[in-house]
């Protein structure tokens, strides 16, 4: 079955942004941070060498060593393996948080973009009232109201996420809302559906799916203050901004309690913004090499 010219051109448009990441060291470099991060999550009980629960009270404090890579905390548990175990609930918290915020916002920009008038004008206006508190300050306001958990956490940053998506997809909607694909959709009586998702996304979707990628950076970080505070993941479960809090009390005499949890954390969200701001250059079709 032959392909037709506009699969043709997605295959090409598609391939030319590949080469193009490929060609940013640092983006690919980030990637495969990334990558790695998530397999190690994935496959923790294969990699981690201790249980991140197991304790071991007559090896409490102790520095890396070949036994403990990255040490011990203060009850005896093995850091190198909670922060492998971490990843599972840090990574989760973010990218799922920015998942379902990116579907709620690219929903509600999009509607506010295409129908225009008391349609965006609603949207936008609750959006600014979300806007007003700052998404940290955010964040915390629900998490206190909903109370600690990996759940609650997820639906705190969901929130806090929306406005950005929503603002974004809107802008780029309004940016080829008049073009003559979308008038030609109109004219043969295609459903507003359709048109939206069909016609006017895909063609808007380059800039959301780069603030996705730093989103998940963002949300990453966030989740581990709201764990630093008490109002994310509660022990014994492991998470590196949880990890950070319960090593606080022993950073001047036992400071790789949390060197290595943040280490990671700067780790992750260095290479989530090394590979955004590759996608972002490699997606700009005003770059050419």
């Amino acid at each position: 079955m032959k392909k037709t010219k506009t699969e043709i051109n997605k295959e090409s448009m598609f391939m030319v942004t590949i080469q193009r990441l490929a060609k940013n060291k640092l983006a690919v470099a980030g990637l495969i941070i990334i990558v790695l991060m998530v397999l190690a999550a994935v496959f923790a009980p294969i990699i981690a060498p201790y249980g991140y629960e197991e304790q071991d009270l007559y090896n409490t404090l102790q520095g890396p060593s070949l036994e403990h890579l990255f040490g011990t905390d203060d009850l005896g548990r093995d850091i190198f393996s909670r922060i492998i175990y971490g990843g599972r609930n840090s990574l989760s918290i973010g990218l799922i948080s920015v998942f379902f915020s990116a579907l709620s916002g690219i929903a509600l920009g999009a509607a506010a973009g295409y129908y225009g008038g008391k349609i965006d004008m609603i949207i936008m206006r609750v959006l600014d009232v979300l806007q007003a508190m700052p998404a940290i300050l955010l964040a915390i306001a629900i998490s206190a109201t909903l109370g600690p958990g990996f759940t609650n956490c997820i639906i705190a940053l969901c929130i806090s996420q929306i406005p950005g998506f929503a603002r974004m997809s809107r802008a780029s909607c309004l940016n080829v809302q008049g073009m003559e694909f979308i008038e030609a959709a109109s004219s043969i009586n295609a459903k507003d559906f359709r048109i939206i998702f069909k016609h006017v996304l895909p063609n808007a979707i380059s800039p959301i799916f780069v603030q996705a990628t730093m989103s998940v950076a963002t949300a990453i970080l966030t989740s581990a203050s709201l764990s630093f505070i008490g109002l994310g993941v509660q022990p014994p479960q492991a998470e590196w901004g949880a990890m950070l809090s319960a090593g606080r009390n022993y950073i001047r005499g036992y400071s790789h309690i949390v060197m290595f949890p943040g280490m990671t954390i700067v780790l992750a969200v260095l290479s989530l913004n090394m590979l955004g701001d590759g996608l972002r250059d490699a997606l700009d079709p005003r770059l050419k090499n």
